[in-house]
């Protein structure tokens, strides 16, 4: 699998995930309608254009599973047991449609799992930032990850 082990992670690891990701309008519709969110700042752009912001706003817990999903593929693909939690989550920015969102992730701490000898916890910040580099998102995740197979 793509993903590493536990102990192929160290504090201050800082992963520069690619490609970005452009956020379309189906994205925050489908989105916004299958998780039954019936916020019109998300789906009736003529409703938006009377707010502050003018325009429709992409679904933030749609950014934070984009967020987090950018950075499975160079972290965690394969290797994870299950996220743990999610803290400390934030969105400084709007996103709106059209908007290209690249993420970084940082390990920030790990540690031997205290019930399992099979994992350990690893803790990462992961950020999203638009084309104009301006953070939108950001989110620490605890996972419980696998620990390399003995040969």
């Amino acid at each position: 699998m793509a993903g590493l082990y536990f102990e192929e992670f160290a504090e201050g690891q800082v992963f520069e995930h690619a490609p970005g990701r452009t956020v379309t309008e189906m994205d925050n519709v489908l989105f916004t309608c299958l998780t039954m969110n019936p916020q019109p700042l998300h789906l009736d752009a003529e409703f938006a254009k009377t707010t502050e912001f003018g325009r429709p706003l992409v679904n933030s817990i749609f950014t934070l599973g984009l967020m987090i999903g950018i950075s499975v593929g160079d972290t965690t693909l394969g290797t994870t047991v299950g996220n743990l939690g999610m803290t400390d989550v934030k969105f400084p920015k709007p996103v709106f449609l059209g908007d290209t969102l690249r993420v970084t992730t940082e390990v920030v701490a790990r540690r031997d799992s205290r019930s399992r000898s099979d994992v350990g916890i690893v803790e990462f910040l992961h950020k999203a930032f638009n084309q104009r580099g301006e953070l939108v998102a950001e989110c620490r995740r605890q996972a419980m990850m696998r620990r390399r197979p003995e040969a």
